[in-house]
């Protein structure tokens, strides 16, 4: 299995968008009802998206949902694989949506200072949460930060919250400015060192970048390469030619590396 870096948004209103993401590149598809359509194209979203989906899809397709209605016309279509799931912000959204959809992996979107201080406890609320992560957008508004510096710690907490509840690290969210790649990069790079694994993207041209940022460079692969062949002669605490001294969770950070590079699960 892949680990997916690149999640694309794509309209539920506007099923030809929808069909150039699906040919886009992109890991993942998330098809939205919510933000992304407007109130009076709801219920045709709905619906454009159920027809869409009764047919299974070439690669995986998450739906934001709009509301916890939209699930009882979306389970148990062939082409729907997990749901993503808006503001959150207790334990509790999570158990009530989980009752009503069976089976299907869900990823709740944190978007208020009461979701991030519930992390761990959304994280852990029920064997269906596959992942977390933050919606920055309503979060910004929420806590009156005026740049991205100021959800640093927002962002930091449900990177703890995932990987204390055993979940993947999560995906950064979107980069509104689809014009400015270079600030995209940046942006990818700057989550990357907090701690986070991919990022959900607006168009298709942020793709590419989004994929770059994230996948080890050469450099990165060869100094994995060089702690994971040390290892494999020898026990514990092991001494690199250079001089310096790994131990056993170095190595563990270092197969995730390689890993990552084959883009193999982590």
């Amino acid at each position: 299995m892949t680990t997916p870096l690149t999640w694309l948004y794509a309209p539920g209103d506007r099923p030809e968008v929808v069909r150039k993401a699906l040919a886009s590149g992109a890991d993942v598809v998330i098809v939205d009802l919510e933000d992304a359509v407007s109130p009076g194209r709801k219920e045709y979203a709905l619906d454009a998206t159920a027809e869409l989906l009764a047919s299974p899809q070439p690669l995986p397709v998450h739906v934001r949902i709009n509301t916890p209605h939209d699930i009882e016309t979306l389970t148990g279509l062939p082409g729907l694989r997990a749901l993503r799931i808006p503001k959150v912000a207790y334990a509790t959204d999570i158990q009530q949506i989980a009752a009503r959809a069976p089976d299907l992996p869900l990823y709740p979107l944190l978007e208020s200072a009461l979701a991030v201080e519930h992390a761990y406890a959304i994280a852990t609320a029920h064997p269906a949460v596959h992942g977390i992560a933050l919606g920055e957008s309503d979060l910004r508004a929420d806590l009156g930060v005026r740049d991205g510096a100021g959800l640093d710690w927002p962002r930091t907490r449900i990177v703890v919250a995932a990987r204390a509840a055993q979940l993947p690290p999560p995906i950064q969210s979107v980069f509104p400015d689809i014009r400015d790649l270079d600030a995209l990069y940046a942006s990818c790079a700057h989550g990357r060192s907090l701690g986070f694994l991919g990022r959900a993207a607006i168009h298709p041209h942020q793709l590419p970048v989004i994929e770059r940022a994230f996948r080890p460079t050469p450099e990165e692969i060869e100094a994995a390469e060089e702690i994971v062949k040390a290892a494999a002669t020898d026990e514990g605490a092991l001494a690199l030619p250079d001089g310096r001294f790994v131990d056993a969770a170095v190595v563990a950070a270092a197969q995730r590396t390689l890993s990552l590079a084959r883009r193999e699960a982590l």
